[in-house]
C-alpha cells in the first residue's frame, strides 16, 4: 500500500519529468524524421557505408537538439507560469494544441523537403518563401512530384508524433497541495535555463551551425544530417545578413583578384553584326540544359532547332548558368549581375533599383522595349525587377485568352510565340524585346504527342524540352518571312540548367553548362557557323551583347564580353557559378567545386591550379560583399 508521503513525491517527480520528457519526445522525433529522408533517398543512401549512415545520425544530433530546444522554449515557459498561476491554468490542453500546431508544421516542413531535395539538391530553406505570392506556381512546381505518396508520408508522419508524445510524455499530473509554486516554478525555471547548452549546440564560444554537422566527403551525407526545421529558421534569420560570411581572403587581396578578371587584355572585338543598331529579340529559355544540347555534346535529337542554328549562327560552346533559379538567371542575364548562394538579389527591390539594365541601356539609345510571358510575372518577385529595368510594355499571363492557358503555368510557348509574332511588327525599330519561355518547366505537361517514350521524369523533361525547341522553330520559319527579321539579332539563351536526364548532383558543372546562340538577320554571312571556345557565364552575355551595338558596358562592371581577348590571367576565359551553398569555377583546364558550409573542396575535374579555386573564393566574397552594400 503506498502511503501519502509516497504518492506525494511520485506526483512531484512525474510532474518534474514532463520537461525532460517533452524534450525527449521532440528530439526522438527529429531524428525519426532524418530517418524518412534517409529512406526517402535511399537511391543516395544505399551508396554510402554504414558508418557515413550512422554518422548522418550521429553528428546530425547537434541541430537535432538545438531544434529541440527552441521548440521547447515557449511549452517549458508556459510550465514555469502553470506553476506560479494554480490548478486553473489550463497548462496541459495549452501544451498538447502548440505541440499539435509544431507537429502540423514540422511534418509539413519535412515532407515538402524530401521532394525540393530531389530536384534542388539543397535541404529546404527560405528558399520557398519567395513563390509565396504566387501559390498557383507554387503548386505546379510541384506537379511530378507523388503527391500521394507524400500525403501518405505526412499522415504518417502526424501519427508518429501522436504516438510518440502519448507514449514519452503522456499526462502531466498537477503539482501536489502544499508543494509551494514558488519552489515549484524555480525548478521549472533551471530546467528551462539548461536549454542554452543545447540552443547553441553545446558550451564551445561559438554556436551551432551546419558546418558542424558536416563530417563526410560525400554532399549527400552532409546534406540528410542537417535538421530542417532549424535550417528554415536559421537562413530566414540569416537573410541579407552581415558581416559577408565569405571572407576567405583579405579584402584587398579578394578585390585584385577579382579585378584582373575582368581586366580587358585588348579593345578589340570580334564584329558579328551587319548595323550597329538592330533589332534585338532577346529569348530566354526555360531550363534548357547543355545536356539536351547536340551542338554541345549533350543528346541528340532533343533540340534539332538548336543544332541546325549553330550551323548558320553563333554557337557558344562553354556558357554557364549563374545559378539554378529562374529568377536568378533573369537578373544575371539582363542585369550581368552574380547570383548568391542562400538568396536572390531580385527578393530586395530596394537592391534592384541599383542594378544595371539592358532594358534601360537600350531605352536610353531609342529602343522600343516590350517583355513577355506566358505566366505571372509575380511569380519570385520579377515584376519589380522588370519594372525597374525600364519595359514600356509587358505581355503575361493575364493578357492571354483563357482557352489559351492550357498550362499550369499559364500559356504554353506556341501560344507565347504565336502571340510574338504577330505583335512584333507593330513594335517600333529598334527594339528590344525579351519572352520568356516556361513549357519546359515542371510539370512538364506539353501540348504535342511524347516524341520519346517513358513517363519517368527525365523522359517527360526531355519531351518538353523537344516541344519548346519545335515550335521555337516553327516561330523562327516564320520570322524570317518578316520584313524586320533582316534588321534583327536572335539572342537564345536557358535562364538556368537541369538536373535532368542524370539526376545530376548539385553542385555539378553539367548543371549549369546551357547552351547561348545568336542569329538572325542582321548577323554578317562571316559569322554564320562559328563557334566560339572562350569560358563565360550567364553574366557575360550583357558586355557581350553591348560590344556588338558599340555601346559602353562599364555600368555592367560584373560583366565580361565573350567576343574579345580574353585576361590575361585566364587566357581560355572562366565561369563562376554558385549553389547552395557553394560555388564551381569553370575553365579550359577544367571545374573545381567548393562547399562553403564545410569549407572545402567538393571535388574537381582535371588538372586544375590552386589559384583557380583561390579566384572563385575572391569571387564569391567580392560578389556578396557587393550585394550586402546595394
Amino acid at each position: 500500500m503506498v502511503d501519502g508521503r509516497s504518492f506525494y513525491l511520485y506526483g512531484v517527480k512525474n510532474r518534474f519529468a514532463f520537461q525532460p520528457r517533452y524534450f525527449l519526445f521532440w528530439l526522438l522525433y527529429f531524428v525519426l524524421a532524418k530517418g524518412v529522408f534517409v529512406g526517402y533517398h535511399w537511391s543516395l543512401t544505399h551508396t554510402l557505408p554504414m558508418s557515413t549512415i550512422a554518422g548522418i545520425f550521429g553528428y546530425g544530433l547537434r541541430l537535432d537538439a538545438a531544434a529541440t530546444a527552441y521548440v521547447c522554449t515557449l511549452p517549458f515557459l508556459l510550465f514555469i507560469g502553470s506553476a506560479l498561476a494554480g490548478p486553473r491554468f489550463p497548462f496541459e490542453r495549452l501544451v498538447r494544441f502548440l505541440t499539435a500546431v509544431l507537429g502540423v508544421v514540422v511534418a509539413v516542413l519535412t515532407v515538402a523537403d524530401l521532394e525540393l531535395y530531389r530536384a534542388w539538391g539543397f535541404r529546404l530553406d527560405a528558399t520557398p518563401l519567395q513563390y509565396l505570392s504566387t501559390p498557383g506556381e507554387m503548386a505546379a512546381s510541384a506537379g511530378s512530384a507523388p503527391v500521394a505518396l507524400l500525403l501518405l508520408l505526412w499522415l504518417g508522419l502526424l501519427a508518429l508524433g501522436w504516438w510518440l508524445y502519448t507514449t514519452v510524455v503522456g499526462r502531466v499530473p498537477r503539482l501536489p497541495a502544499g508543494f509551494g509554486r514558488g519552489r515549484a516554478a524555480l525548478a521549472g525555471l533551471l530546467y528551462t535555463a539548461l536549454l542554452v547548452v543545447p540552443l547553441r549546440g553545446g558550451l564551445q564560444q561559438i554556436p551551432v551551425n551546419q558546418s558542424d554537422v558536416y563530417f563526410s566527403d560525400r554532399p549527400f551525407a552532409n546534406h540528410a544530417a542537417v535538421n530542417v526545421p532549424w535550417n528554415v529558421a536559421n537562413s530566414l534569420r540569416l537573410q541579407n545578413a552581415g558581416p559577408n560570411p565569405y571572407q576567405f581572403l583579405p579584402d584587398s587581396t579578394a578585390t585584385r583578384l577579382t579585378r584582373q578578371f575582368y581586366a580587358s587584355a585588348g579593345p578589340d572585338t570580334v564584329s558579328l553584326l551587319r548595323t550597329t543598331r538592330p533589332n534585338v529579340l532577346f529569348i530566354i529559355l526555360e531550363s534548357f540544359t547543355g545536356k539536351l544540347v547536340g551542338h554541345l555534346g549533350g543528346e541528340r535529337g532533343v533540340t534539332p532547332t538548336l543544332d541546325s542554328l549553330s550551323q548558320v549562327g553563333v554557337s557558344f560552346q562553354n556558357l554557364y548558368a549563374a545559378g539554378d533559379r529562374s529568377q536568378k538567371g533573369l537578373v544575371a542575364l539582363l542585369s550581368g549581375y552574380p547570383n548568391q548562394p542562400t538568396t536572390s538579389i531580385i527578393k530586395y527591390p530596394r537592391k534592384t533599383e541599383r542594378l544595371p539594365h539592358l532594358a534601360r541601356v537600350l531605352r536610353a539609345q531609342g529602343y522600343g522595349t516590350a517583355y513577355y510571358h506566358g505566366g505571372e510575372l509575380a511569380f519570385a518577385n520579377m515584376k519589380s525587377y522588370l519594372v525597374t529595368a525600364g519595359y514600356q510594355q509587358f505581355t503575361e499571363r493575364a493578357d492571354f485568352a483563357r482557352r489559351d492557358q492550357n498550362s499550369k503555368w499559364g500559356a504554353h510557348d506556341h501560344v507565347l510565340l504565336a502571340r510574338l509574332l504577330k505583335e512584333l511588327p507593330q513594335q517600333r525599330p529598334p527594339f528590344f524585346v525579351t519572352a520568356f519561355t516556361l513549357s519546359s518547366h515542371e510539370p512538364f505537361d506539353v501540348p504535342m504527342q511524347p516524341h520519346f517514350s517513358g513517363e519517368d521524369e527525365a523522359t517527360r523533361f526531355r519531351n518538353s524540352v523537344y516541344y519548346t525547341d519545335h515550335v521555337l522553330g516553327q516561330f523562327l520559319q516564320q520570322a524570317r518571312r518578316q520584313p524586320w527579321w533582316a534588321n534583327t539579332l536572335v539572342v537564345l539563351v536557358a535562364d538556368h540548367g537541369h538536373h535532368q536526364p542524370g539526376d545530376t548532383p548539385n553542385h555539378a558543372p553539367e548543371k549549369f553548362r546551357i547552351p547561348l546562340l545568336l542569329t538572325g538577320g542582321a548577323l554578317r554571312p562571316s559569322a554564320q557557323g562559328q563557334r566560339i571556345a572562350s569560358f563565360g557565364s550567364q553574366t557575360d552575355v550583357a558586355a557581350t551583347l553591348l560590344a556588338q551595338l558599340k555601346l559602353p558596358a562599364h555600368t555592367f562592371p560584373w560583366s565580361r564580353d565573350l567576343l574579345a581577348p580574353a585576361p590575361a590571367a585566364w587566357p581560355g576565359g572562366a565561369a563562376f557559378y554558385c549553389f547552395t551553398d557553394g560555388f564551381g569555377v569553370a575553365t579550359p583546364a577544367g571545374v573545381v567545386t567548393y562547399d562553403n558550409v564545410a569549407r572545402r573542396e567538393i571535388e574537381h575535374t582535371g588538372p586544375v591550379p590552386a589559384a583557380q579555386l583561390q579566384f572563385g573564393q575572391a569571387y564569391e566574397q567580392t560578389s556578396f560583399a557587393d550585394f550586402l552594400q546595394k
